[in-house]
């Protein structure tokens, strides 16, 4: 079937929400998503959203922007990072008034706890700017927006797969979706596209991300000429449950939780002694992982412990009751009174689709493709630089999707219908039975490779070495994936199947990340090279663009927006 929308939306979580709901009732609006929308990664975001409210102690969104641009290493672009927290009040209140139900001073305030990289004055110290509702910050917004969402009678098409992104003539002209209920293969066209489906952790074997993050959005945007930005900087959190990998809200730090290594010390004054455990998540990382390479995980073993005895059942019930239940069911520890096995875990991507402050996708001259935007963790707009602060990643949905809305709604008056693009769902439907009627490797066993790789060539510490492997064994699969096959040949819900489809974004994103690592060779936020440990501001103060071009990926780069604040030495 075909269909013809003015907007398109594709995912659910926030920023596709959020723009959603910025979009004109008088447009035709259609929202796709692979999962059902409560169920977007977005809802997985635990401990709050950053806004210098000033509810519990003095704070300012010069200091605000000020953290978001020395957390990203100075990478960050600095209109964004000016955007991001001057909004920010703006953008919590809103939520609030659509009925997020925040948690509360005794005041009736907004209420705000600490988090890592967050400070007052410059970076005195640690300020109370996370706003929140337990450690389920996420979830209760997600609800809410997908409210508002039905509310306002947005067309939501549930469990249906973006396979293939159309651009003609420069300009974006629709998707081929995969529908997982019946396994029909449809058209859908619109002048306005926007793509939000998220990050790609599932890269990594240990990751915090759920099962539908693989970066579809983002490959497809590539495939389709788009260059991507800064994919080098993979943002591992510090906290992720021994083996699992499930998160452990840095909430758990910001409320007093603790760090020890296997002696029972508490070692973040050794690396960031001013912020301490609360210091940015690249840092904290670095830390844990610098302690259990010197022999002192827990046991041996590679893991630290976060100990939340100190805060006691009642204040743990209260405030931190989702990440206690994590703990007790996944591990058996009881958090009141044991300390909870951590080690960093693949969290976020801060490179993706190149965007301009309102979210219009750039081409590799910096200039907007017509027709298709992009917001959200897939998106780069460039606000976290080489490593973002925690609850900045929750704000960036909300600002940026709305920002996005409001640009597509100026914009679509200078949109025309986009024209059928000859053959398009012939090749899809061409494609799909290539993979069905594959006899080579099967999809589990080339991303359990891939993600085995990746973890053990370009994680928290680097080197120009492993990554070259890295590289050489990434290109190997995807000649493999040519021939992939699956067991099962059914038409619905083929989770088989999709799990093939969406391995070639995973192995052609694991290519440009390590593409982009090999080409910085610097150490910077959260992209640590053992073999250059410096920061180089001389050679290296530039973005990272990365285009499929007729002879391969080809790299290329672009200047940093400095505006307020000159790079200096990154002390916490």
């Amino acid at each position: 079937m075909e269909f013809l929308f003015d907007v398109l939306v594709v995912g659910s979580g926030l920023a596709g929400l959020r723009a959603a709901l910025e979009i004109p009732t008088s447009l035709k609006v259609g929202l796709v998503s692979k999962v059902f929308p409560t169920r977007s990664h977005s809802g997985a975001a635990q401990g709050g959203i950053g806004a210098a409210l000033g509810n519990e102690e003095p704070d300012s969104w010069e200091w605000h922007m000020y953290d978001t641009v020395k957390g990203g290493d100075y990478l960050t672009d600095q209109d964004a990072a000016e955007t991001l927290a001057r909004d920010a009040a703006r953008a919590v209140y809103e939520l609030e008034h659509l009925g997020v139900p925040f948690d509360r001073t005794t005041a009736g305030k907004i209420a705000q706890r600490a988090f890592g990289g967050h400070t007052r004055n410059y970076g005195e110290g640690p300020v109370k700017r996370s706003c929140y509702a337990a450690d389920r910050t996420g979830r209760v917004v997600l609800d809410t927006l997908f409210g508002k969402a039905l509310e306002r009678k947005i067309h939501i098409f549930s469990e249906i797969y973006m396979v293939d992104l159309l651009v003609e003539g420069g300009k974006a002209a629709g998707i081929i979706t995969y529908e997982l209920a019946t396994g029909a293969v449809h058209t859908v066209r619109a002048k306005a596209l926007l793509i939000a489906t998220g990050g790609f952790g599932r890269v990594y074997k240990t990751n915090s991300n759920c099962f539908s993050n693989t970066g579809d959005g983002v490959y497809l945007s590539h495939r389709a000429g788009v260059p991507l930005e800064d994919m080098e900087f993979v943002q591992f959190h510090p906290t992720g449950i021994y083996p699992l990998g499930v998160l452990i809200s840095e909430a758990a730090r910001g409320e007093g939780g603790v760090l020890k290594n296997g002696l029972g010390n508490s070692f973040m004054t050794d690396y960031a002694p001013t912020l301490k455990d609360l210091a940015p998540r690249d840092v904290v990382s670095r830390a844990i992982d610098t302690e259990i390479r010197a022999g002192r995980g827990v046991n041996g073993k590679d893991y630290v412990h976060l100990d939340l005895t100190s805060l006691g059942a009642e204040k743990i019930q209260e405030k931190l009751s989702d990440i206690s239940s994590f703990a007790r069911i996944y591990l058996g520890v009881d958090t009141a009174t044991q300390p909870i096995p951590v080690t960093p875990t693949c969290h976020y991507m801060m490179g993706g689709i190149p965007t301009d402050l309102n979210g219009r996708v750039l081409n590799k001259e910096g200039l907007p493709l017509t027709g298709l935007y992009a917001a959200g963790e897939a998106a780069c707009v460039s606000v976290h630089g080489a490593n973002r602060l925690g609850t900045n990643s929750l704000l960036d949905l909300v600002v940026f999707g709305r920002r996005a809305g409001r640009a597509i709604t100026e914009d679509i008056e200078t949109l025309s219908d986009p024209s059928p693009v000859k053959d398009a769902q012939v090749r899809v439907e061409a494609r799909i039975k290539a993979i069905k009627d594959g006899n080579g490797a099967k999809p589990s066993d080339l991303r359990t490779r891939m993600q085995l790789i990746m973890t053990d060539c370009c994680s928290v510490f680097r080197n120009q070495t492993d990554m070259e492997r890295g590289l050489e064994e990434i290109r190997g699969l995807k000649d493999k994936y040519r021939s992939v096959s699956i067991d099962n040949k059914g038409a619905n819900y083929n989770t088989d199947l999709l799990d093939a489809i969406e391995l070639e974004s995973l192995l052609g994103l694991a290519e440009v990340i390590l593409v982009s690592a090999l080409s910085r060779t610097e150490s910077r936020g959260a992209h640590y090279r053992e073999d250059y440990p410096e920061r180089d501001d001389h050679n290296c103060l530039k973005h990272t663009l990365v285009t499929a071009g007729s002879d391969g990926l080809e790299i290329s780069f672009k200047p940093v927006k400095i505006t307020k604040f000159q790079p200096k030495a990154r002390k916490f």
